[in-house]
């Protein structure tokens, strides 16, 4: 089924951590290449966003968050309203649930077979591209850094949108969610066997997207 699925394009999956520079990767690629882009953690933000707004529990009921999942609708995804920390934790919660992520596979292997724009390929980012989503994907890539500097870059990034944040409890946040991510029993976060580790530590984003376009050179497909 999956070959199927991905015969009509060639698919670039890129996963990894928060706050690790996979995001803005995948978006330089997909630029690059002139392929079709896809935030997969999107899906699952705006799943648990819909989810949150339909129920007033502390914690979102599985149910709500499957069936907002099945009638989630891309294209009227508000971005903005989707980029806070608040529903980053959700999100990480929601991931976890198999109703959810079931509902959500099909709508991202449609998306890597079948690129909107006619585009020639995909570039999915999120965090089981390679290894539940797109495992025939051409090129995969794990993004990861030390957590230290992951969370100086998400303050820095928050501060810059205006919103307050202090370092020592974005640390321990995300702390808890790669713990979260890696432990959970479906589609738990963790590099394909055949993924290129790009640790990006010591890296600007120039330097990881030059890393990017060798390794992907080097498997014939700069001409994709």
């Amino acid at each position: 089924m999956q070959a199927e699925l991905l015969s009509s394009s060639l698919v670039i999956a890129v996963d990894g951590t928060a706050a690790s520079g996979k995001g803005t990767l995948a978006r330089r690629l997909a630029r690059h290449f002139g392929y079709a882009y896809l935030d997969t953690g999107l899906l699952y933000r705006a799943v648990a966003f819909s989810a949150g707004n339909a129920t007033e529990q502390a914690e979102i009921d599985e149910n709500t968050a499957v069936q907002a999942a099945e009638t989630l609708d891309p294209d009227k995804m508000d971005e903005a309203a989707l980029r806070t920390d608040e529903i980053a934790q959700a999100a990480s919660q929601i991931a976890a649930m198999k109703g959810v992520r079931r509902a959500l596979v099909g709508l991202q292997r449609r998306f890597a077979a079948h690129p909107p724009g006619g585009a020639a390929g995909a570039v999915l980012d999120g965090r089981d591209i390679g290894t539940v989503i797109c495992p025939g994907a051409q090129a995969k890539f794990f993004v990861d850094a030390d957590v230290e500097i992951r969370a100086t870059r998400r303050v820095k990034e928050l501060l810059e949108r205006g919103v307050a944040a202090i370092h020592a409890r974005v640390l321990q946040e995300m702390r808890e969610r790669d713990g979260r991510d890696s432990s959970r029993s479906v589609a738990p976060l963790v590099p394909a066997e055949d993924a290129y580790i790009l640790d990006t530590t010591g890296m600007n984003a120039d330097a990881a997207f030059a890393a990017a376009l060798n390794y992907i050179e080097s498997r014939n497909m700069s001409q994709a």
